[in-house]
């Protein structure tokens, strides 16, 4: 099942059992998608769609952090539980030792040997960890792993 049918399914059991928060949260997310599709008239795949799941969890984080700065809690409760939501649309996410395995690999598949290389590991990287992992912390490790 496509991501995209599995988020309209949900969105019809969340209508069923009345989750307000949860069907708020699956209509954005869809919504977002649509967009994406009438924009640039194309039909996403589940790939797109991952990507659009990854953006809107990078808004809640962003937005988590705001709240929390400017004392908010009401504001970033609400955002938390819909970043729980969205969460579980993402792909499993890998272990620390996955990511570093993926990296000596990347490393060596490209034959990196300094940052300036770092670009075409990250490009490797970017199609295997992408929705799996943190890119700020895989990014981090690349540079560790390159100096």
């Amino acid at each position: 099942m496509s991501l995209k049918a599995r988020l309209k399914e949900q969105q019809i059991l969340a209508m069923r059992a009345k989750d307000k928060s949860r069907l708020g949260t699956i209509r954005m997310l869809l919504a977002a998608i649509k967009q994406i599709e009438i924009d640039d008239r194309v039909e996403l795949n589940d790939d797109q769609v991952t990507a659009v799941v990854i953006k809107a969890v990078k808004q809640r984080k962003d937005s988590i952090s705001q709240f929390e700065k400017a004392n908010r809690i009401d504001l970033a409760d609400t955002e938390k539980a819909e970043l729980a939501i969205l969460q579980e649309f993402l792909p499993q996410p890998l272990t620390s030792d996955e990511v570093k395995t993926l990296i000596e690999q990347a490393v060596s598949t490209s034959g990196a040997s300094s940052m300036q290389d770092m670009g075409k590991v990250m490009g490797l990287l970017k199609k295997d960890i992408q929705g799996r992992a943190d890119m700020g912390e895989v990014s981090a490790l690349v540079r560790a792993a390159l100096a």
